[in-house]
């Protein structure tokens, strides 16, 4: 057997609370966070929500930080706890030699829409018919894996077209702009909060070879709109974020980023949050002219 060099730490939890534990655990973990969904609840948690268990996970190495680091996510969640009920984080360790095959292997090629197949970077496609987008998840949210990802590819597989411009905000690992570039899109915009999303949206479009296309930076709605960017608006716009979130960039000005007659791409919305955000959209003069389900998960796409 091989040293124990690593310690995987883990939650059960409903999908609503999979993004905001993954962008907490991001800071701790090494080569990102796992989103394995249809996993059962244990110790007596109750999820509050009918939304279907997910497992979040990732690992740590154990070096003399270790106990610091297991106290630091403790810590954080804690602070997500005060807002909703999240049971404890389960640390277990496992040997090196496995690590990485832990690591991997809930990672698949992924068809999504009707030309699309998502594929973990240190595999080929086995689909030489679909438009490969090739994603490797070591250090931002946006795998393919979760429904909220998948809706919002599907949308944009609807309704790219070549030659138009995309602004991703919340980017991630840049997953919605590369497919977009590779269904023929001339530029994209990605822009994040998060450092770690941007250089993974980098590192993610020069395996896709579209590193040319793409624009990234720091940043949100309001910074775009302060012109610190190349563009400030274009013919289609993709948010993938939880509903509060687009709510918040609904008052910051977001339907301001879609060109007239663009669209606006949502996702990240539970079916019981759908009424809010579409109501938010209304008074922005934005029509509801599709919109996807998957499990509880909704997905919207609005014409300006």
């Amino acid at each position: 057997m091989g040293d124990i060099n690593w310690v995987e730490v883990s939650f059960a939890v409903n999908g609503e609370l999979a993004e905001a534990i993954s962008e907490a655990l991001l800071r701790y973990v090494s080569n990102g966070v796992v989103v394995e969904s249809g996993v059962d609840y244990k110790d007596g948690y109750d999820p509050g929500s009918p939304t279907d268990a997910v497992r979040v996970y990732g690992y740590i190495p154990v070096d003399e930080q270790l106990e610091d680091t297991k106290q630091r996510i403790k810590e954080a969640i804690w602070h997500l706890s005060q807002i909703q009920s999240i049971p404890e984080p389960v640390f277990r360790t496992i040997e090196d030699q496995d690590w990485m095959e832990s690591w991997k292997k809930n990672y698949h090629p992924i068809p999504v829409g009707q030309r699309l197949i998502i594929v973990p970077a240190w595999l080929e496609s086995p689909d030489p018919e679909r438009i490969t987008v090739k994603i490797d998840p070591s250090m931002a949210f946006g795998t393919g894996t979760h429904p909220t990802t998948q809706l919002c590819l599907e949308m944009i597989d609807r309704f790219i077209e070549p030659g138009q411009n995309i602004i991703d905000v919340g980017c991630g690992s840049g997953i919605l702009s590369i497919a977009a570039l590779k269904l023929g899109a001339s530029h994209a915009l990605c822009v994040d909060v998060e450092k770690a999303s941007v250089i993974s949206t980098g590192k993610n479009a020069r395996n896709n070879a579209v590193e040319e296309l793409i624009e990234t930076g720091l940043g949100s709605v309001q910074e775009i709109l302060a012109g610190q960017f190349s563009i400030r608006y274009a013919p289609v716009v993709a948010v993938n974020i939880v509903a509060p979130v687009i709510l918040q960039l609904f008052d910051a000005g977001l339907a301001e980023l879609v060109e007239p007659g663009g669209k606006l791409l949502l996702s990240g919305i539970l079916e019981g949050q759908s009424a809010e955000i579409e109501e938010a959209a209304q008074k922005s003069s934005l029509k509801l002219i599709h919109k996807l389900q998957q499990e509880d998960w909704i997905s919207l796409a609005y014409q300006k």
